[in-house]
């Protein structure tokens, strides 16, 4: 056999084993066999690559090489949903749809995929772009990533030019074996739609192509009307003919439950029949079923099955005439974007933040979100003007989950200016994320001392973020040692301040002195060098600040990476910050004024009531503010803490407010403990602290 005969024999085997197993969910061969196959066309492909197929299998391994993302121009209309809240707003949709088409109708409800639309346009039967949503006119061509996810077919049974829409997404249970391999995602991705949307938009489709992604399609658009079906259900049944996964969960609703039955045999459709008044419990079922479900979902989608009304109902500018969304209820709250402010961080980490139409979620009234940074807001294809959901997490800190609509402004995906917002100085791009490279800027500044002075760090109750403000503004303070140094007096005469006020403050500096090394170094507020960290570093021998210097001097990274749980990045973090004169000059000023420096061996006698307990906590305390004060209760008896509710968490604190982690933990039948409760554990009481002046994040 030729080699161009070979190569072609063996991609479409392997492109048939690959269908069966991720469309059709049946194993036609071994894995070894399967394995065997793959190996021969890869050694083919690399010695004589002018014979490789644009649609070879190998292209679900992706490359390594870097890619942009160009805009493209859709072919179809890219659309958002008309959204209904009740069952019954949805037959009301029925109902005007039937009087507007004088004439019965049937109509189609669909799961509505909790994930990345995605829209894929074949040229003569093989995948040609796979093309983001982007604003509905113009996406992303992320064609190289889609090629990796198994159940795309890279050629279909029959050689068409057609655009399908589908809605790419990671199962759940995938989403939390990452998680459990790499405990960092969640802090980056709240749940399965983000990490999907950054996997969609890696620069390397070799990472893609190691996050196990699936997609349903539900839509397609023929260029040629001759091969055009006749109704939507047909054009599953065709869809799933050519070599496309579609969600089996179909509801389909005719005039008669017969009818119904006859329509889905024809189009040969595994599904659901029923007639118009059996919708509102077909809702209810869809909804318990959500839980058991292995991907998510936020809603179902109703559309007219005959494709002739559909022409003739055609489109508004956000969606058609001829479909709507219900939404399930969520803890999320939809609003629209009127703005985006850049925040300058203490370390010059640069935050993009949305400015929202005011919203109420969860018990307060929500203006301000989190976008992360670039990445993310690309990911979302966010745009000011858009209507987005936003949601609270860990029950905390705003953040914008998703884009539910576009906006008809015109505006495309945001852009953060590469310029400082507050001093101008051109941004540096470090992994995902922008830096302003001024260590004099004043934001970083001001966040430099709030942090430092926070109840978590050196706790300065009585120098809040006004007063620093007021400081900083008056020159008194300019960085991290003149907190102790500054000539506080000059305070007195200003509004507000007295020498009472003074004499407070002198007296919470001078307490603060007493803080250990463990919390001093925490405070200087070095990036991955947290609490967790400090202590790992403090019980790995590193004790006192000369030695961190003096290994740090090394620039020999192994001499942090052989301490368990310290990883590459923060070695490295630990080996520039304990070389940057800025932070060494900070160091020795503060031990001039008396600060800690080593850390003292404690003698722990505290029985080991905790051990192999592994605990987190929600809400605010009485007795512990902040609350990491009680997590330093449990380490202190043994215990682990987490700052989630997983499967592994054994017990929940829960104090007034709390709201997710409750929710989870007793889902997961988590104990749950009340502060009395844990109190009584501890078997004392601590007093309680007045309630004090604090940074908040937005």
């Amino acid at each position: 056999m030729k080699i161009n005969e070979e190569i072609e024999t063996l991609s479409q085997k392997l492109l048939s084993y690959q269908k069966a197993y991720y469309v059709d969910g049946q194993s036609l061969v071994t894995d070894l066999e399967y394995d065997a196959l793959f190996d021969r066309l890869q050694t083919l492909e690399n010695e004589y690559p002018q014979f490789a197929l644009p649609d070879s299998p190998t292209k679900r391994v992706g490359s390594d090489l870097s890619s942009d993302f160009p805009e493209v121009e859709h072919t179809i209309p890219v659309l958002s949903l008309d959204k209904a809240y009740s069952a019954d707003s949805v037959l009301s949709f029925i109902d005007k749809s039937e009087k507007k088409a004088k004439g019965d109708l049937s109509f189609v409800v669909e799961e509505k995929i909790d994930g990345v639309s995605m829209v894929l346009y074949y040229v003569d039967g093989v995948l040609d772009k796979a093309v983001t949503r982007g604003n509905g006119s113009v996406g992303n061509d992320v064609t190289a990533n889609i090629k990796t996810i198994p159940s795309v077919p890279l050629r279909l049974t029959e050689n068409l030019n057609i655009a399908v829409r589908g809605e790419v997404y990671l199962p759940k249970d995938e989403f939390e074996k990452i998680k459990e391999k790499q405990p960092e995602i969640e802090k980056q991705y709240a749940n399965p739609r983000n990490l999907t949307a950054g996997s969609i938009r890696r620069q390397k489709s070799s990472e893609t192509a190691k996050i196990p992604l699936q997609i349903f399609v539900y839509e397609g658009f023929w260029e040629s009307e001759e091969d055009k079906p006749k109704d939507h259900l047909h054009i599953l049944s065709k869809l799933k003919s050519l070599g496309f996964r579609i969600n089996p969960h179909l509801g389909y609703f005719a005039r008669t439950k017969e009818v119904a039955q006859q329509n889905l045999k024809q189009a040969n459709l595994d599904g659901s029949a029923f007639d118009f008044s059996e919708l509102g419990n077909y809702i209810e079922l869809c909804t318990d079923r959500r839980p058991t479900l292995a991907y998510e979902i936020d809603g179902l989608v109703t559309k007219v099955n005959e494709l002739e009304v559909r022409e003739e109902f055609g489109y508004t500018e956000h969606h058609p005439r001829w479909a709507i969304a219900y939404k399930f209820e969520s803890p999320q709250a939809e609003t629209t974007v009127e703005g985006i402010t850049i925040q300058v961080g203490r370390t010059g980490r640069i935050t993009p933040v949305a400015e929202l139409k005011a919203v109420h979620l969860g018990g307060s009234v929500i203006k301000r979100a989190t976008l992360h940074n670039q990445l993310y807001i690309d990911e979302l294809e966010l745009a000011i003007g858009d209507e987005v959901s936003v949601s609270k997490r860990g029950d905390v800190i705003p953040a914008v989950e998703q884009v539910l609509e576009k906006n008809t402004l015109g505006n495309m995906t945001y852009k953060i200016d590469e310029y400082c917002p507050t001093c101008n100085t051109k941004l540096t791009q470090v992994g995902a994320h922008l830096f302003c490279p001024n260590y004099n800027c004043p934001d970083q500044v001001l966040g430099r001392l709030a942090f430092f002075v926070g109840r978590e760090q050196m706790d300065i109750v009585t120098l809040g973020v006004k007063t620093l403000e007021k400081l900083v503004a008056m020159g008194l303070i300019k960085d991290i040692p003149d907190i102790y140094t500054c000539n506080y007096t000059s305070l007195a005469t200003e509004k507000g301040f007295g020498d009472q006020s003074v004499e407070n403050i002198l007296a919470s500096l001078e307490q603060s002195k007493a803080a250990p090394f463990s919390v001093v170094l925490t405070s200087l507020g070095i990036p991955d060098l947290g609490k967790k960290a400090v202590e790992l570093l403090i019980k790995s021998g590193f004790d006192n600040i000369d030695k961190l210097i003096e290994a740090a001097s090394k620039k020999d990274e192994s001499l942090f990476t052989s301490i368990p749980q310290i990883g590459p990045q923060t070695a490295a973090t630990i080996i520039e910050a304990f070389q940057n004169p800025h932070i060494l000059e900070v160091i020795e000023k503060l031990k001039a004024v008396g600060l800690n420096f080593t850390e003292e061996a404690k003698e722990n006698n505290l029985e080991q009531i905790f051990a192999s307990q592994v605990w987190c906590a929600t809400g605010s305390f009485e007795n512990f503010n902040p609350r990491s004060k009680a997590l330093k209760e449990v380490e202190l008896r043994g215990g682990r803490t987490t700052n989630t509710v997983t499967s592994k968490t054994t017990h929940l604190l829960a104090g007034q407010g709390g709201g997710k982690k409750s929710q989870e933990a007793q889902k997961l039948g988590v104990s749950i403990v009340t502060e009395s409760e844990f109190l009584a554990l501890l078997g004392q009481k601590t007093e309680k602290k007045p309630e004090l002046e604090q940074l908040m994040l937005f």
